[in-house]
């Protein structure tokens, strides 16, 4: 057992039933006390510590929590946080319980009063690493297929690579700035604290995309921009007065336009293909970004299958297009860690002499010093004036 992992409790526990079929929807009604009943195959990542972050007591899955697709690796930070995993308990799940219902988990079986509900195997940590490396194993044909699809895109519309593209009205000005876009994907907290001494000195234009605006939220910084689908955005995010650009398709599709329209903010449509992450970076790369840093995005066909997309073509043409001007957070903090700042030299040149004050203050020798100093100009200007 690693030093971090925890074995889950064996007696029964009893809690709030919250049910949801959109986990990362879910996961902000959820809280201490609740058990969360999830509809998701292969638990990703950010789900995972969504889930853990939300303090629930148990979770409950209707679908394969690890299906042997790749290694997904949300399963294992469930378990390792302590909280007991319930696999695979059928597509019924959701419809058996109520929102709400209390519910008992008593090893694998689901029980509301004493009916039971469903049963299901509780994962443990050694067969969810077993299954992860036979997942690894069984990889290359999963890679095939994200491969093939990937280039059958990138065929279609590499022509579209290059062409000018047409920006909405920005009110936003990018002309020879940096451009922080941030997506709430991994390790997105950890990049943006190491970040906070290069967002104080640049300034750079923040970009939250869908639940990337409330990550910078979190952190004690306001959006400029926030752009996406609009699907994971909270009403504090909404009411910080950043400039929404909602993320439409070539082909007409323009997924969350409705709640725009509901809740009567205004807003700009910018068409683009591609995932709204690459939409934020064409758009600042674009509107004159002179360097563009990326938290949290997804680079590699784990993350990507984890967003259960079967190819990372626009991503790859979205690089090519801003080549050099596109640079990953971690790259930035690894070389901004080792900068001595103008400003930290000022700070250590002014702590020395307020030093310096202070020992002078409180030094008696200094002070002998001084009144000796006093009384000698006094003598003379007495001096001086009683001969006039």
């Amino acid at each position: 057992m690693s030093p971090r992992e925890v074995e889950a409790p064996t007696q029964p526990i009893v809690g709030r039933a919250r049910i949801g079929r959109r986990t990362k929807d879910l996961i902000k009604r959820l809280g201490p006390g609740d058990i969360a009943v999830i509809d998701h195959r292969d638990i990703d990542r950010v789900a995972a510590d969504g889930l853990i972050e939300s303090g629930v007591e148990a979770v409950l899955n209707a679908a394969p929590s690890i299906s042997g697709r790749y290694p997904n690796g949300g399963p294992i930070r469930i378990v390792r946080a302590g909280i007991p995993l319930v696999d695979d308990l059928g597509s019924d799940l959701l419809d058996s319980l109520r929102d709400g219902d209390t519910i008992r988990l008593d090893g694998g079986t689901i029980l509301r009063a004493d009916e039971v509900v469903a049963q299901g195997p509780v994962l443990r940590a050694d067969d969810i690493v077993e299954r992860m490396e036979e997942a690894r194993v069984s990889i290359g044909g999963e890679l095939q297929r994200f491969a093939a699809n990937t280039l059958e895109y990138v065929e279609k519309e590499a022509t579209l690579t290059f062409e000018p593209i047409q920006l909405p009205e920005l009110r936003t000005d990018f002309t020879a700035r940096h451009a922080l876009v941030v997506v709430r994907g991994h390790d997105y907290r950890h990049d943006l604290k190491t970040l906070r001494a290069y967002i104080r000195e640049f300034r750079p234009v923040l970009i939250g995309v869908d639940g990337g605006a409330d990550a910078l939220l979190e952190l004690g910084f306001t959006p400029d921009l926030i752009i996406g689908d609009f699907d994971s955005v909270s009403e504090p995010a909404l009411a910080t007065g950043a400039e929404l650009i909602h993320h439409v398709h070539p082909d007409g599709r323009a997924p969350g336009r409705e709640a725009l329209l509901e809740w009567g903010l205004p807003y700009e449509e910018f068409i683009i293909e591609g995932t709204s992450e690459d939409a934020a970076m064409l758009l600042a790369y674009e509107a004159g970004a002179r360097l563009i840093v990326a938290v949290g995005t997804h680079a590699t066909m784990v993350e990507f299958l984890d967003k259960g997309r079967p190819g990372m073509s626009s991503t790859f043409l979205t690089r090519l297009r801003l080549g050099p001007v596109l640079v990953d957070a971690k790259g930035v903090t690894q070389l901004y860690e080792t900068r001595v700042r103008r400003s930290d030299l000022a700070m250590l040149v002014g702590a020395a002499l307020v030093a310096v004050l202070v020992i002078t203050i409180v030094s008696e020798p200094i002070h002998v010093f001084f009144d000796g100093v006093w009384l000698t100009l006094r003598d003379f200007w007495l001096n001086v004036t009683n001969r006039f």
